[in-house]
């Protein structure tokens, strides 16, 4: 298990470019449901500094990744200050082998989203 991890990353496809100060929240479903395991917020390239799991940490099983992403939209100058299109972005998948890496990126506009398994 030691080489597993899991990283992301953002990217503004409406401006062409990283998005930086996304906050990102982490969930892993248990028995009890969801349970908040790690939050970061991503740097000037779109990427976060550390990956979001990764030795004893990463664990086979299903997971959240939550996206911010209404905050940096208004903050970009993106959207108003009203009820907007995309707020919080939620992105659920499943890890079932602790030993690989796993890259969730977030590529988004004030309309649209999209999401992969990246490398």
């Amino acid at each position: 298990m030691a080489g597993g991890r899991l990283t992301t990353h953002v990217l503004d496809t409406a401006r062409g470019k990283p998005a930086a100060g996304v906050r990102i929240a982490l969930f892993r479903l248990g028995a009890d449901g969801y349970r908040k395991i790690a939050e970061t917020v991503t740097n000037a390239d779109g990427r976060t500094d550390q990956p979001m799991l990764s030795g004893d940490a990463m664990a086979p099983g299903r997971y959240e990744l939550v996206f911010q992403a209404g905050d940096y939209l208004r903050a970009s100058g993106q959207a108003g200050a009203g009820e907007l299109f995309l707020d919080e972005i939620p992105i659920r998948f499943g890890i079932p082998d602790a030993g690989q890496h796993y890259h969730v990126p977030l590529l988004i506009s004030p309309f649209a989203y999209s999401t992969y398994r990246g490398s």
